[in-house]
């Protein structure tokens, strides 16, 4: 290989460092309407009136838009495969708010201090209704937050559960009964945040021809396309939607969150719209991580290997259900591929509640249910006195291994076979141990008695670790790219994978210069405009 493999320069590296105008709020448009969003100040409410009449008669407000102004249709802002997995239960704006957040009303005004001042003056009488707030009561509350019969793709919403997975191999039952040791815990993670330093940002404008132009922040262009296009009954021929440089998505922006609010403005007034999250706007009404409680049962046979597992998961999706289903589905498949084992049982539920709303973030389930296997790891190896990694390097799944739970638990939810036909867990398990120096000493650290006197004191110590993760999606991830000879030998690299700073610009152009047999600088790359590029599902999983 001459290129691919080699060190080579981003192909966006010079105009990022020099600062140039790449990223969705560098390019400067006329006339624009600056949008803020009216949110909910309680968990759970019914909207009985709401009078916009004074915010709409002040100079320089050209138009709010409430439940009021549109027709009741159920959809996801997942930004996921179509059909998509996630059940169909938000409404672009509701006459029910069900988290401290959702939102009421959307303002469009000539400032945004004036967008701000507007939206105060908006009245909105609230029936404040009980809240669910904590996941483990959600399960046949007599609160039901998602009755609504139009709504689809809710596994049962009389119980508040969006989605429920159950698998079972083996016969763990009998395994538990004939295994040397049993080992059961519970485990909990919390909200995480993924702040990226770009917040959600979108810009959008009518052309010359009056086709709806989307400037976005945004992991999953192509989506964004076509659920704009579904919620505001538009062709999707009528869109382009355009991702330049993003500062950070991290999962977060695999949602649709304010694309088709500023559309709606757009379609509404004819003139450019823009919508930025502040940072305080991000922590509660983006997405973050799952909230989970994983319980565990493990079964061991006396040569340390795993004889049974059995994995109990309860998913906090939040006031809605967006990745509600393919989350938990990812903690139980990678969770459960990385050992082997032939008894295995997961169940899992994600029930909704009155907090934020819960999405992608990295790892999309898997940090969860690792956090908890690797724990359980620790205590097996200490109760059967074996090196914690000698355990894992006794148990990790092998080449040639088939992962039975990971065909039936797939994200496309088809039965795809599923082979593992590299693994270098071994390798670094080893690699590992030498970098840190294990295994640890017997001696304690010297100042662990005085370290509850003294808040100031240094800690340290050795830990073990595995995870595993898999790339693409069988059956459901694709990519393409167009590629286009000019007249100097040099050509442009069309492609609709979306580059998050993670580098797929630069590697596609390795890529197409070493079968080309040129250099990477000749090699011109364009990604992620709905226009130009190939279909792409967007850069996740």
């Amino acid at each position: 290989m001459k290129t691919v493999g080699e060190k080579t320069a981003r192909v966006d590296a010079l105009a990022l460092s020099r600062g140039k105008p790449v990223f969705t709020d560098d390019i400067k448009l006329n006339d624009v309407l600056h949008l803020k969003l009216l949110k909910s100040p309680f968990a759970h409410a019914k909207i009985v009136n709401i009078d916009v009449s004074q915010a709409s008669e002040m100079e320089g407000v050209h138009a709010i838009l409430t439940h009021k102004d549109f027709q009741p249709h159920y959809y996801t802002t997942a930004g996921q495969g179509y059909p998509e997995p996630s059940p169909r239960d938000m409404l672009i704006f509701d006459s029910v708010v069900r988290f401290v957040g959702d939102r009421v009303a959307l303002v469009a005004a000539d400032t945004i201090e004036l967008a701000e001042t507007a939206m105060e003056k908006i009245e909105v009488k609230y029936e404040k209704l009980p809240a669910i707030l904590n996941p483990e009561e959600a399960i046949g509350n007599s609160v039901i937050l998602h009755p609504e019969s139009q709504k689809t793709g809710i596994h049962d919403a009389k119980r508040n559960i969006a989605a429920h997975i159950e698998a079972e191999i083996g016969d763990p039952d009998n395994a538990f009964k004939h295994s040397a040791l049993v080992l059961e815990d519970s485990f909990s993670t919390p909200y995480v945040q993924q702040t990226s330093i770009e917040p959600h940002i979108t810009l959008t404008w009518l052309d010359e021809n009056d086709r709806l132009i989307i400037r976005t922040s945004t992991q999953v262009p192509f989506h964004v396309r076509r659920i704009v296009a579904e919620v505001l009954k538009i062709p999707i021929r009528r869109i382009r939607v355009i991702k330049p440089r993003v500062g950070g998505g991290f999962g977060g922006k695999q949602e649709i969150l304010n694309e088709e609010l500023c559309a709606a403005i757009t379609l509404r007034t004819g003139r450019p719209a823009r919508l930025e999250f502040t940072r305080k706007e991000e922590l509660f009404a983006a997405r973050s991580r799952h909230p989970q409680m994983v319980h565990l049962k493990v079964g061991m046979n006396k040569d340390h290997t795993i004889h049974a597992l059995d994995m109990r998961i309860l998913e906090n999706t939040g006031a809605y259900g967006s990745h509600a289903l393919t989350v938990m589905s990812v903690t139980a498949q990678k969770t459960l591929s990385l050992y082997r084992c032939p008894n295995l049982r997961v169940t899992g539920d994600a029930v909704y509640t009155n907090l934020p709303i819960a999405g992608a973030y990295r790892g999309y389930g898997a940090p969860q249910g690792f956090f908890a296997l690797e724990i359980m790891m620790d205590q097996i190896a200490s109760k059967m006195d074996i090196d914690p990694v000698e355990l894992r390097k006794k148990n990790i799944v092998q080449v040639g291994d088939d992962i039975p739970i990971a065909r039936i638990l797939g994200e496309g939810q088809h039965s795809y076979p599923v082979e593992v036909y590299s693994n270098g867990l071994n390798e670094c398990l080893e690699r590992g141990k030498e970098l840190i120096g294990w295994p640890p000493g017997k001696s304690k650290p010297e100042n662990q008695n005085n370290y509850k006197k003294n808040i100031n004191s240094v800690q340290s110590g050795l830990g073990v670790a595995a995870a595993a993760q898999g790339s693409g999606i069988a059956g459901v991830d694709m990519g393409a790219v167009f590629i286009k000879m000019n007249e100097d030998a040099s050509f442009n690299l069309l492609t609709g994978a979306t580059d998050i700073g993670t580098g797929s610009d630069t590697a596609l152009a390795q890529i197409a210069a070493e079968e080309l047999e040129v250099p990477v600088e000749n090699i011109i790359v364009y990604s992620s405009d709905t226009d130009f590029t190939p279909f792409d599902t967007g850069a996740y999983a």
